[in-house]
């Protein structure tokens, strides 16, 4: 079904600046991917756009430009599955929705009432937990097809730019790195 849907907004997802986010994308998890065998306790973040990917998190930039590079050589040579990583928003959102669809069916019909609420929590509970359950592999299918590509293509790195920047109400510094690639 989720493959299907993909052929059939094969035309939208394979727009130039889409794709090029979905690569970019693809090439995030790649990178911290690699990090994370590099890193020990790898606390990270990422996003992407059409010029490249942020990653927020206290690691070196010589860390970066490494797994980046490591990550991009491994992707050309085949290693497509770096793209899909379980910490991704898009399984987050999946997750979400889910169980907020469910919890919506489950309060359908419901009285106003503490105890007719109370009544209902097992069902919304259980739904919920049943969402919860199907939302991963339905995340890491909406990734592998919607939301990354683990083609590079002619991708490369163009450049590893570090940002140190207060968080504001934190009193903590936060550390990103943009990573800029370029395709032709």
């Amino acid at each position: 079904m989720i493959q299907f849907l993909a052929l059939l907004l094969a035309p939208l997802l394979n727009m130039p600046v889409i794709r090029q986010i979905r690569r970019n994308h693809g090439f995030e998890h790649a990178t911290i991917h690699t990090l994370s065998h590099r890193v020990q306790n790898l606390s990270m973040a990422g996003r992407s756009t059409h010029a490249g990917f942020y990653l927020y998190g206290d690691v070196s930039t010589q860390e970066i430009e490494a797994a980046a590079a490591e990550a991009l050589n491994r992707m050309r040579n085949g290693e497509h599955r770096l793209a899909i990583h379980p910490n991704c928003g898009t399984g987050f959102v999946t997750a979400g929705l889910l169980t907020s669809l469910t919890t919506l069916a489950g309060t359908t019909g419901m009285k106003r009432g503490v105890m007719e609420r109370l009544s209902r929590l097992p069902t919304i509970v259980l739904l919920s937990t049943i969402a919860l359950i199907l939302s991963q592999p339905l995340g890491l299918s909406l990734q592998q097809h919607f939301t990354t590509l683990g083609d590079p293509g002619d991708m490369e790195i163009v450049s590893v730019r570090r940002f140190e920047f207060s968080v504001p109400f934190a009193g903590q510094r936060m550390t990103a790195h943009f990573v800029r690639t370029r395709s032709s």
